[in-house]
């Protein structure tokens, strides 16, 4: 169950050495994955569509690597190109790789090249992904591996490059197991990936402008099973009518021999799955008696936090951590040393009996309405970019649950059209303004809605560019105004 050392890269390096790797990007997949490649021995170009002060601070420490830097041109390949090595934020159809597949030539992802670069003492991969929920999920495993003893890191689509990782440098070396989180783009191009175990949480439409289509989303999801060592994790909760369902993918993969299917549900599990009974995690996959035995993992009480969403998370989680060998006690420890990240279903204050909660990054419907799901009855603050998104499903099933709602954003008459429909008798309140005081007063109107033992959740189902830098700008602007009024209670200046 644990390995030692670092990455063999003899392999690689023989089928690199001397020849010419374009990496598509920088950032931080792609000056990690240009450092691999000259490292290899492959002739290295990096090329970047932009060429501010940033991209120009990378290039100048490429080039003094001996690392060739075209900025300002990501469209055209390069002359005598080999192999072009991709970061995620490039569309399958960008000009670069249509020149490419036409001069057949191949096109690796960071993940791809990553999964190559393994050696045979490099440690195995948990690997996690899905619309809504990884990044929870992959910080929840990793601190249920520490808890067993284990030494890992939460690496991926996280914002850590799995290029360093499994190169096992400062502070990579000597792990025992990564917990990985992987995009669909990153799935998209990385066509050998074969984890120990893996998991998809669960399927909305979401970047479908990237794919092209639902069916291409998903079957970049469903990659993530192919080849699997012990448990392909799905989830067991997918409504029948869905399509396609998580359960689907782990059906349509080509696994490794005994790989098992492993459901998870916020329900009484199944043989093979995990779930929960009498507010208790429970496992009747990874017990010597499925059929009879059920092993208790942790009370709900210890998943921070404890709104249904998250207990599936750390379902899946425990799920991957169980197909590792981690012990119940683990499984225990590691959820109640885990605190989520912030703009998370984050509690910030109570003013005057009314709680207010920061799902910021509730940046689609299907994260929005796992948001809502959580609490009764709402205020519910929505509305930004809506990026295609429609809403009549989501108001549809969460109406009952709405005191009111205050709209804010580029695309809030998207989410009014979909109220007056589906909850004609809700109150709506829209806030027009979008400069730096606009959150306050959508914080303000919000408060006015509210009655004693309500809940106030920005949950936008937006994503945030029309008004704040990024969704942590929108739920830190959020927090302010709610520590204002707070502030006001308290007769604070």
């Amino acid at each position: 169950m644990t390995s030692t050392g670092t990455a063999d890269t003899t392999a690689l390096s023989r089928e690199l050495s001397g020849r010419h790797v374009v990496v598509a990007g920088l950032g931080v997949s792609g000056m990690p994955a240009a450092k691999a490649a000259h490292r290899l021995g492959a002739r290295v170009t990096a090329v970047n569509g932009g060429d501010g002060e940033g991209p120009r601070r990378q290039a100048a420490e490429l080039e003094a690597l001996g690392i060739g830097v075209r900025l300002g041109d990501d469209r055209t390949l390069p002359e005598a190109t080999d192999l072009v090595v991709t970061t995620p934020g490039f569309k399958p159809t960008s000009p670069l790789f249509e020149a490419a597949a036409e001069a057949g030539v191949p096109v690796w992802g960071d993940v791809e090249l990553a999964w190559r670069l393994r050696g045979p003492d490099s440690p195995p991969w948990l690997a996690v992904t899905g619309t809504n929920g990884k990044t929870t999920t992959v910080q929840m495993l990793a601190a249920v591996l520490r808890a067993a003893g284990l030494r890992t890191a939460a690496v991926g689509n996280i914002g850590v490059s799995l290029i360093d990782a499994v190169l096992g440098e400062e502070p990579y070396d000597g792990l025992d197991v990564l917990a990985v989180e992987l995009s669909s783009y990153q799935l998209h191009w990385a066509p050998s990936l074969r984890p120990h175990s893996a998991a998809v949480l669960n399927l909305a439409p979401d970047h479908l402008d990237w794919h092209g289509s639902m069916e291409a989303y998903a079957a970049a999801k469903g990659r993530i099973y192919e080849g699997n060592q012990v448990a392909c994790v799905y989830n067991a909760d997918d409504p029948a009518d869905a399509k396609p369902r998580t359960e689907d993918l782990v059906r349509e993969a080509d696994v490794a021999e005994g790989a098992r299917a492993i459901g998870f549900t916020l329900g009484a599990p199944a043989p093979s799955q995990l779930g929960v009974v009498d507010g208790v995690l429970v496992d009747r996959a990874f017990v010597p008696d499925r059929q009879q035995q059920a092993q208790e993992l942790a009370e709900i009480g210890d998943v921070d936090p404890p709104a249904p969403h998250n207990i599936a998370n750390a379902l899946a989680a425990a799920a991957l951590a169980r197909a590792f060998g981690v012990p119940p006690s683990a499984v225990r420890d590691g959820l109640r040393a885990f605190s989520p990240d912030a703009h998370r279903i984050t509690h910030v204050a109570d003013v005057d009996g009314v709680a207010y909660v920061d799902d910021s990054k509730a940046t689609n419907t299907h994260a929005t309405e796992a948001s809502l799901a959580a609490y009764e009855p709402i205020v519910w603050i929505a509305g930004g970019l809506a990026k295609g998104a429609t809403f009549d499903d989501l108001v549809a099933r969460s109406a009952s649950r709405l005191r009111g709602v205050v709209l804010i954003g580029a695309d809030r008459e998207l989410i009014g059209q979909a109220l007056s429909r589906h909850a004609p008798d809700v109150p709506v309140t829209d806030v027009a303004r979008t400069d730096t005081g606009a959150m306050a007063s959508a914080v303000r109107e919000a408060r006015a809605l509210a009655r004693q033992g309500d809940t106030v959740l920005l949950a936008p189902a937006c994503a945030s560019m029309d008004m704040f830098v990024n969704y942590n700008a929108r739920g830190d602007a959020f927090a302010e105004a709610v520590r204002a009024l707070a502030a006001e209670g308290r007769g604070e200046q």
